[in-house]
């Protein structure tokens, strides 16, 4: 797993989503609850962006057709069938990190 730094990337202690890129990926950075989430960027059931969307009970929900996806895990919600990547998000001493496995990390080279 290679760890991306998110330079700009600032924490208010508000509900937040920003949308960033790292490692080739489109990544929503969501601030909800005093706790940092990291998604796909993209609702898989249409193609909205879910930065446009808004967070609520612990999950994000896509602007378009109100689609909802756990923050912690990506699924979505019961009857779905789909889900968003989840990235491990880490705070360091000199900023944010999102971890994101690359294909051979994911079949195991």
């Amino acid at each position: 797993m290679k760890w991306y730094h998110l330079p700009g990337l600032t924490l208010t202690g508000e509900p937040t989503i920003q949308k960033v890129k790292a490692g080739g990926k489109n990544i929503c950075i969501i601030e909800y609850d005093n706790k940092l989430y990291a998604l796909g960027a993209s609702c898989p059931h249409a193609g909205a962006e879910l930065s446009g969307g808004w967070c609520k009970d612990g999950k994000i929900i896509c602007p378009f057709h109100r689609y909802s996806y756990d923050l912690e895990t990506g699924k979505g919600s019961p009857g779905q069938n789909d889900y968003v990547d989840a990235y491990p998000i880490e705070i360091r001493k000199d900023g944010i990190y999102i971890g994101i496995e690359s294909f051979w990390d994911r079949i195991g080279l």
